[in-house]
């Protein structure tokens, strides 16, 4: 993985810690809206994340295979993000 390990590792504890602040939430059958939003919030945080690692990707393995990789390497980074953005765009 080329993104910054630490920075990601953050973001995705911080998720984790949300994931389970929502459970509890349910488990003490907390108010809809309120848990709905702590929902959004790590939704967002988990899209933010996965920001940081395509953006990542695309400025290293991409441009790489860019600028060294044979035609058939080129031709898969550019599939495998094309159906990363197709993804994303669900």
């Amino acid at each position: 993985m080329r993104a910054d390990s630490k920075t990601v590792l953050r973001q995705l504890k911080t998720a984790k810690g949300q994931l389970e602040g929502i459970i509890k939430m349910v488990e003490e059958n907390r108010y809809c809206v309120d848990i709905s939003n702590q929902v959004l919030a790590t939704r967002a945080l988990l899209e933010r994340t996965n920001r940081i690692i395509l953006e990542a990707h695309i400025e290293g393995c991409i441009l790489d295979a860019a600028a060294t990789g044979s035609e058939e390497e080129r031709k898969e980074k550019i599939f495998e993000l094309s159906n990363m953005i197709k993804k994303m765009m669900k």
